[in-house]
């Protein structure tokens, strides 16, 4: 009996030491949900679980489903990483020699052939011995666990902000770079400079024979700020970009395309916008947000398993602080629907990847340079948004985006979509950036403060932006609402005082 014990034992043993190999070895082994359940999300048909897969990282700023079926992460700090998605087990794989902003990591990309292509890119910016400040595309290989012979396949200067920037593969052997105006208008209709474009080359850097224009890396032109950037299974590629203070977009990019920035935002609405698109060709995005929402991190949803989200943008969002789901329409060139889901529920949302089994990563950007909310303590975060069979919390639900924008336009809700971003909850501002409103000059002088509303300030890092197409009476209610709260006690203005100050300018 007690010989018959141990071969059963050992055949036990055995048995669970082959499943176990052969699980490792094993890309598609299922993943195991055993985080706790923080959010059920209620769709039509399917319920989702929100969990934390990993946390106490500082600003993911991309995240890549890698073909080793591992979370692959840069964080703004130059931290390249790899993350157990079951065990949120994180393994530092690289440090990139480099600073706190004004430097930074910001891009990742990992090519999905490991065995022929061992290659990992990644975009950063850096201070050099010069003094200035740069753009750097790097190539590595993957080997052992380890990133080895770097090569700089790509440098460029770099402006004082606006940097973009995302990666995507256009096909296996040619790379997209989605790249930021650097606060240079002009740069993005002079197809010399390479800001504001996406840019088309090979693995190795080099301009393909087969870019639209001979001996150019552009592939298109006329963007903002672009900080999302995806290609579909069937080519198709889309990007989200940052606005001024009205017209975040999405667009469709095909080659050649202009896409009108700076001399047009969003859709074309005037007669100046009309006479450059005529004359330019340009193409209009698929959707503008005005108020904006800070679009971030794109990526294409293809999978049944939330069928709800077939053939959907999913697009994460930093001022929006949530996940907006964009369903297309079967040619890709319209967006049929819209909805919000963890609406500031977890502060900032900068990155987003799907794995090939339709489960959602999302990352919280919330110890950035611009917080709008106190970090959490297990803060920044990566999310798993994935179906479950029940739902175990009471079930959150999507909204409607148009609901969203038909709230009323009370002094506090303008306030909160156009100005909280920048200068916070109560007018507090952020120090060294955005000034405080409590007890401010500007404020105070109800001239001066229409007038700042309507040229914007043009001086500084960080300028801000021209209100001027807010309508008469919303720049009455937001103006009020600042002169009468963060403990100031101002006299209201009218709609008279508004008129004037436009009239002023509009003579200048």
């Amino acid at each position: 009996m007690a010989y018959r014990k141990h071969i059963t034992v050992g055949v036990l043993c055995c048995t669970l030491l082959i499943s176990l190999l052969f699980a490792g070895c094993n890309p598609r082994v299922p993943h195991h949900f055993d985080q706790e359940t923080e959010e059920n999300i209620k769709l039509d048909s399917t319920v989702l679980g929100v969990s934390v897969v990993a946390d106490s990282l500082i600003v993911p700023w991309e995240l890549v489903w890698g073909p080793d079926d591992r979370i692959w992460v840069v964080e703004e700090r130059g931290h390249i990483m790899r993350i157990n998605p079951s065990t949120g087990e994180k393994r530092i794989i690289l440090k990139l020699p480099i600073g706190a902003r004004p430097e930074g990591a910001q891009a990742l990309l990992v090519h999905p052939d490991q065995k022929r292509y061992p290659y990992v890119y990644v975009h950063y910016k850096k201070i050099k011995e010069d003094g200035k400040r740069y753009h750097i595309l790097e190539r590595y290989e993957y080997r052992r666990d380890t990133l080895l012979r770097p090569k700089v396949i790509m440098e460029q200067l770099a402006g004082k902000s606006h940097s973009g920037s995302r990666l995507a593969f256009h096909t296996p052997r040619r790379i997209l770079w989605a790249t930021g105006d650097q606060a240079i208008k002009g740069a993005t209709q002079d197809p010399n400079s390479f800001h504001g474009k996406v840019l088309r080359m090979d693995l190795d850097g080099n301009i393909p024979d087969d870019n639209p224009t001979p001996g150019s890396y552009v592939y298109a032109l006329g963007f903002r700020n672009m900080q999302g950037l995806v290609v579909t299974p069937k080519g198709q590629i889309y990007t989200s970009e940052h606005g001024d203070a009205s017209d975040d977009e999405i667009n469709r990019i095909v080659g050649n395309g202009n896409y009108g920035f700076p001399a047009i935002e969003g859709t074309v609405d005037n007669d100046i916008e009309r006479e450059f698109a005529l004359e330019h060709n340009t193409i209009a995005p698929l959707i503008a947000w005005t108020p904006t929402i800070a679009p971030a991190g794109l990526d294409y949803y293809s999978s049944m398993k939330i069928p709800e989200w077939n053939n959907a943008l999913l697009l994460v969002m930093l001022k929006g602080q949530g996940l907006r789901v964009l369903n297309l329409n079967e040619e890709g060139d319209r967006i049929e629907k819209e909805e919000v889901f963890l609406e500031k529920m977890y502060g900032r949302i900068r990155a987003i990847c799907v794995s090939p089994d339709g489960d959602v990563y999302i990352s919280t950007s919330n110890h950035d340079w611009n917080p709008m909310t106190s970090p959490d303590r297990r803060d920044d975060r990566i999310l798993r948004i994935a179906k479950v069979k029940e739902a175990v919390k009471a079930p959150i639900y999507g909204k409607n985006a148009a609901d969203i924008s038909a709230q009323p336009k009370t002094g506090e809700v303008l306030y909160q979509q156009y100005c909280m971003s920048c200068h916070k909850n109560k007018g507090k501002g952020l120090k060294g950036i955005y000034p405080a409103l409590a007890s401010s000059e500007v404020v105070k002088d109800s001239e001066e403060l229409i007038r700042t509303l309507v040229n914007g300030k043009k001086s500084g890092d960080y300028a801000m932006p021209s209100f001027t197409f807010l309508a008469d009476e919303d720049m009455v209610r937001v103006v009020n609402y600042v002169r009468t709260n963060f403990g100031n006690d101002y006299k209201e203005i009218d709609r008279t005082a508004v008129q004037e100050i436009r009239e002023k300018v509009q003579k200048k």
